[in-house]
């Protein structure tokens, strides 16, 4: 069961939480898939092995993906048509310069028509669409800590949902 703190005023939207282990990072993902929903665009920052796939693999093992769920450093995007939802998962870890983004035309991917996740969004930039909600995975000695702080409207309804959410069955 994931449990998210706020701030102790309210003052900051974001929720916090901790993983302990991978299992909960799985948790996570399960829980935020039922908040997710066409057009939103979650950047997901974390250093290399903090978590972001495993956090993506959750997401979609709840909305009912079966197959393999990998990183798509080289493919530089993974497309899945799950549940209700076409979601991309995207990772610029290999870019060299941001207009490698802009030449492999993945602009179009950033429409309504889908829920965008974006590994290393900081080398596309600043061509990539702008996030409407950004989970910051930090590897501590006792797992992972995750922020998950909205920047839109759209994200603080995201984030709404998520904190108001049952926890996933494991």
């Amino acid at each position: 069961m994931i449990r998210f703190s706020h701030a102790p005023d309210d003052s900051d939207p974001a929720l916090a939480t901790h993983l302990p282990d991978e299992a909960a990072t799985l948790a996570l993902g399960a829980q935020l898939a039922p908040a997710l929903r066409s057009g939103l665009v979650i950047y997901l920052n974390g250093e290399l092995g903090a978590g972001k796939t495993t956090l993506v693999r959750g997401v979609l093992r709840a909305l009912g993906h079966g197959g393999n769920v990998k990183s798509p450093t080289y493919t530089l995007i993974e497309p899945y048509v799950v549940s209700r939802l076409n979601l991309y998962h995207f990772d610029f870890y290999r870019f060299t310069s941001a207009e490698e983004y802009l030449d492999a035309g993945l602009e179009e991917y950033f429409t309504a028509q889908g829920v965008c996740l974006v590994e290393w969004p900081q080398k596309a930039q600043p061509y990539v669409a702008p996030p409407d909600v950004v989970i910051e995975l930090t590897t501590t000695t006792e797992g992972r800590d995750a922020r998950i702080r909205p920047l839109t409207e759209t994200g603080r309804q995201c984030t709404e949902r998520l904190a108001a959410a049952p926890p996933p069955l494991r």
